[in-house]
């Protein structure tokens, strides 16, 4: 009888807090795969709800959306990048980077033919792109550094592979060193690529939390919780990493479990650090070659893109 009035109290609390959660939208940037790992943990755990909120997690159904939607308030939260923030600040959007999530680039222009030896080798070629206003803008900027003329940009949203198997495209700009190779090899194929910082692209933060202006008005303290969380994930993950991956797996039993360890292993190193805040100097250099190589028209101070937890 007693254990029977413990279990009623019990259910009757996770009631109480469901229904006085209050409720955030984060779109990702991608299909759900280990880079948002952090997130899955923070949820799975209980972080999120710790923090008093009920974190609703949106697959994309275009590879722009989640910035676009963000600055437009249609969602609170989007998995973004750095350099897409600093190309939609410049036109117009009303966004700021509240977290990093991925410290380091892991974009490359990914090939399949072995022949291709260098950059210059794709000139005069189609080449595909995955983000459009972010991954072809890139293309530019690499092309133009590493002497690729006359080549076609194709936007090959979500098909990689496809794109890259078919001869549509002779290499894509988008894939990650961390997750396409894994799923390429699990198929029978290998990737080649170029990584982008080791072909005069500055060093950015590959994956960011983004929120537009309008979110942080009214939802300061709950996209502040968020953050919370995520930095308690991140803490697990370094703590923990098999039991973080374990969690991760179980809340989405539909991903390929092989897949999602090797590309796990590969990506963990690169997550940001449990309480680590965008660098402004890292945002600057690349607003700084942005601008060289016209990827942006305006001059940004990136202290405007960073939201200031302090304020």
């Amino acid at each position: 009888m007693k254990r029977h009035v413990v279990l009623t109290l019990m259910v009757f609390l996770i009631l109480c807090t469901t229904a006085t959660a209050q409720k955030l939208t984060l779109m990702l940037d991608w299909f759900p795969n280990v880079d948002h790992l952090p997130v899955y943990l923070a949820k799975e755990s209980g972080y999120f709800t710790a923090q008093g909120l009920d974190v609703e997690i949106i697959v994309p159904s275009e590879t722009s959306d989640a910035l676009k939607l963000a600055a437009a308030g249609k969602v609170d939260l989007a998995v973004s990048y750095q350099p897409q923030t600093i190309m939609a600040a410049d036109a117009g959007l009303k966004v700021k980077a509240v977290a990093p999530l991925v410290v380091k680039p892991l974009t490359t222009l990914m090939f399949l033919d072995e022949s291709i030896k260098t950059p210059a080798d794709l000139t005069g070629k189609k080449i595909g792109y995955t983000v459009p206003g972010l991954m072809d803008m890139l293309l530019k900027g690499f092309a133009d550094i590493n002497g690729i003329t006359d080549y076609t940009p194709v936007n090959v949203g979500f098909t990689i592979l496809p794109a890259l198997a078919s001869k549509q495209v002779a290499a894509v700009m988008g894939p990650f060193k961390t997750y396409e190779t894994v799923t390429m090899a699990r198929q029978g194929v290998t990737a080649h690529f170029f990584e982008l910082e080791k072909y005069g692209i500055p060093e950015y933060e590959e994956l960011i939390f983004a929120a537009g202006e309008s979110t942080l008005k009214t939802k300061k303290e709950a996209v502040h919780g968020f953050i919370l969380a995520v930095h308690k994930a991140l803490a697990e993950i370094k703590k923990a990493p098999e039991t973080a991956l374990a969690l991760y797996l179980n809340a989405l039993p539909e991903v390929d479990k092989e897949t999602e360890t090797k590309a796990f292993a590969l990506t963990a190193k690169y997550f940001a650090a449990p309480g680590q805040l965008s660098d402004p100097e890292k945002w600057q250099h690349f607003i700084n070659f942005a601008l060289k190589y016209g990827l942006i028209k305006n001059t940004i101070n990136p202290q405007t893109l960073i939201y200031n937890w302090d304020n």
